[in-house]
């Protein structure tokens, strides 16, 4: 209800990986279908900037046909499985698309991943081919390692065992693209794993065109936008958020190799960004330059976030700072390439607490442990199907029994969805804070802290209690040593939350929260190190 005056295109049930769910009826074919649309239309308007390399779409395409061409000459056909191990950058763009092209499966793989989770993941999808950065050649495994790996090309420099990337690039007779059905696997995405190893969701044509279309349609995305690419793009945010929605849209894509945050705001000042989406940790660090002040954002009209909460005191001295800018939370994860809530524009500063509402073609429920659904403003786990959630995971028949049911993705994440379709993300299912039968939700705990001024980040964990069960422990990084007591801390949330929910313990940390590849807050290795000396002070 909260998008039809938005321009959506229409839409209709469907069948697709044995479910029904609603899907738009007008929709490119694929991938390569929307790309090539956007290089009909905008032949001369840029495409992708990344340092000093400025692409149109002409450009881009012709590289992208040649680059497939020399793949093909390589070996690599359809439905082979070809990795990336490259930074954000012109030569991730124009191998994934050649790829594509072929009717290949992308596999991007993070460049902080090493050497045995790179074999894994190489071995567990198959990998005919790789194409990585010179510099990570140590982490490259060996061809016994991984004997599926036929082809192996360098960029940026020489290395034994690799062709050089400029192969690439020869000219070379184009192919006809091949032809390819919406519902083919176009990438593997490894999911962050946490626990055992990761698991490759499959995100096929269908589901990356549909998130596409969710993000144009829920941010008014078109040919005119120029986003900003700080994130990997081999994570679902970047590749889809970012990347693919200004493929799709004709828009141009500003590339930042590795963010720092001078050299965000110079880029977006410089190249007029109007869009990007991020995690709210780079929000701060934005606020925090000292150069913040001296550039030009008024273009910037869309700050996408998530992957985590925004703090109240972020969105407010963003408010102040940028007041032409309209924050929106985004929801999703890997397995739902990407969004599966948007905020509707102008409707985040009402709604603090939500991640937005469903997207058009998508369906939330609120389910309890028995997979029974519960009313309107109960607690729960948040279950999404739709036509952006994925069929499962590459050759994890057990994985995607596990974590599927009846074509809902089951997500792990608590939450409530109210009346008026608003959700809200209240914490992971194993994050959650028993407090002698009390609910604590660490995310609201960290959003008091956030209003902290002398908090630069936090995180909540339980720690275990032979009474009470678990009690409520902040970790807890300040923007200068000393600057507040951990009973200062405790006081600031007692104003702010029920007693109960205010921490118990507070551990300082003189490091940042530990993360994963893609930015997110590592909880589990926080737990426990309460008690160890090194590094960090309790109070």
């Amino acid at each position: 209800m909260h998008w039809t005056d938005y321009p959506a295109p229409p839409t209709r049930h469907e069948a697709h990986f044995g479910r029904v769910m609603r899907c738009f009826a007008a929709r490119p074919a694929h991938l390569n279908a929307a790309f090539a649309a956007s290089v009909a239309r905008f032949p001369e308007r840029d495409a992708l900037v990344a340092g000093a390399a400025r692409l149109t779409y002409r450009e881009l395409a012709a590289r992208a046909a040649t680059v497939a061409a020399n793949l093909a000459a390589a070996g690599i056909g359809r439905g082979d499985r070809v990795a990336l191990l490259l930074p954000n950058g012109v030569e991730f763009v124009e191998v994934m698309l050649g790829a594509l092209r072929l009717g290949a499966v992308v596999v991007p793989v993070n460049v902080r991943e090493q050497r045995p989770e790179l074999a894994y993941l190489l071995g567990q999808c198959g990998a005919r081919a790789i194409v990585f950065d010179a510099a990570l050649a140590d982490r490259v495994p060996e061809a016994g390692e991984v004997p599926a790996l036929a082809a192996r090309f360098a960029a940026g420099g020489a290395v034994a065992g690799a062709r050089d990337y400029g192969e690439l690039l020869r000219p070379a007779p184009s192919l006809p693209a091949a032809e390819v059905g919406e519902e083919d696997v176009a990438v593997i995405l490894y999911t962050s794993g946490t626990t055992g190893h990761p698991k490759g969701a499959m995100l096929t044509h269908f589901n990356v065109v549909h998130s596409v279309l969710h993000f144009r349609v829920c941010m008014g995305l078109a040919e005119t936008d120029r986003s900003l690419l700080a994130v990997p793009a081999s994570h679902v945010t970047g590749l889809v958020a970012i990347l693919w929605s200004m493929l799709a849209a004709g828009g141009c894509t500003l590339i930042l190799a590795e963010f720092r945050p001078a050299d965000f705001l110079a880029l977006a000042a410089a190249e007029r960004m109007t869009h990007t989406l991020v995690v709210p940790a780079i929000y701060n660090l934005l606020l925090r330059d000292a150069s913040f002040a001296r550039h030009d954002l008024s273009a910037w009209r869309i700050g996408g976030f998530g992957g985590a909460p925004m703090p109240e005191g972020t969105i407010r001295a963003l408010a102040e700072r940028l007041p032409g800018l309209a924050l929106v939370n985004a929801y999703g994860a890997t397995e739902t390439t990407s969004p599966a809530t948007i905020m509707p524009i102008g409707l985040q500063a009402g709604h603090l607490a939500s991640v937005g509402v469903a997207v058009p073609c998508a369906d939330l429920r609120v389910m309890d442990d028995a997979g029974r659904e519960l009313p309107p403003g109960a607690e729960g786990e948040i279950w999404i199907a739709g036509p952006m959630v994925v069929p499962g995971y590459w050759d994890d028949a057990q994985a995607t029994a596990r974590e599927f049911a009846g074509g809902y993705w089951k997500s792990g994440d608590l939450g409530t969805i109210d009346a008026e379709g608003f959700v809200r993300i209240l914490d992971r299912k194993k994050d959650m804070v028993n407090r002698g039968g009390y609910k604590v939700f660490g995310a609201e705990v960290e959003s008091a802290l956030s209003l902290h001024p002398a908090v630069a980040e936090s995180a909540v964990v339980a720690r275990p209690d032979p009474v009470l069960g678990e009690k409520v422990e902040a970790f807890v990084v300040l923007r200068a040593p000393g600057a507040a007591s951990a009973e200062e801390l405790r006081a600031h949330c007692a104003r702010r939350l029920a007693d109960y929910k205010v921490p118990d313990f507070v551990t300082f940390l003189d490091e940042p929260l530990p993360r994963n590849a893609n930015g997110k807050v590592l909880k589990r290795a926080l737990r426990g190190r309460g008690d160890a000396p090194p590094g960090r002070m309790q109070g």
